[in-house]
């Protein structure tokens, strides 16, 4: 129940702001209230959800300075796992990688902004775990789970789509040849622009809005 919770989170069905009303969630979801019950206590205590009392659960809407220091982690965290990785990757986890973006190009094509969205997520931490600091890893996974909702909004543009799809082939060719360098400098560009549109949105009010009840 959790899974399928956090994905429609991930995904952007569940918006920054909005109510889940456990009710409906169940009859959606086909189980009982009381594992959607228990799903959203595990996601409040991870911050992808915000309880409050005699009103209940919502998606967490995050501030701007909440924002901004986790794109300040990730870029920290992210620049040690690059500079970690081996030189050059075994054919085998380079071909993931390349298979992970031809899947995404796909999926851009048809306008699948849901697969997307899940399969970037895939994409990127298939170079992550190339690197064997774990634990670092799953540290960066926690921050992307947080802004998720956020990200898939950054997908409806045209031009952040094509944007993305760019950089993800010049990450592929700095990762074939081994130049970590170019691949840390590549991410910060990638990590940036998604963090300056998404800043304009969230200061606009353009995706932190609650669903009327």
């Amino acid at each position: 129940m959790i899974v399928e919770l956090r994905r429609m989170i991930s995904s952007g069905e569940l918006l920054p702001g909005q109510q889940i009303r456990q009710e409906f969630m169940a009859e959606q979801l086909g189980v009982s209230r009381l594992p959607v019950r228990e799903g959203l206590r595990q996601l409040a205590a991870d911050g992808l959800v915000s309880h409050v009392h005699n009103v209940g659960y919502t998606v967490t809407r995050l501030s701007q300075s909440e924002f901004d220091q986790i794109y300040l982690m990730r870029r920290l965290l992210e620049t040690e796992i690059i500079g970690s990785l081996p030189i050059p990757p075994t054919a085998e986890r380079l071909q993931q990688v390349i298979d992970l973006n031809d899947r995404i190009v796909a999926a851009a094509e048809r306008l699948d902004l849901v697969e997307m969205r899940l399969l970037n997520h895939e994409f990127h931490f298939a170079i992550f775990r190339l690197s064997g600091l774990k634990m670092v890893i799953d540290e960066i996974e926690r921050l992307w789970n947080w802004a998720a909702p956020y990200h898939s909004v950054y997908l409806v543009s045209p031009d952040s789509r094509r944007a993305v799809l760019e950089e993800h082939a010049a990450m592929i060719d700095a990762l074939s040849d081994g130049d970590n360098g170019r691949l840390a400098e590549l991410m910060d560009q990638h990590r940036h622009g998604s963090e300056t549109q998404l800043a304009l949105m969230l200061g606009g009010g353009a995706i932190a809005r609650p669903v009327p009840s």
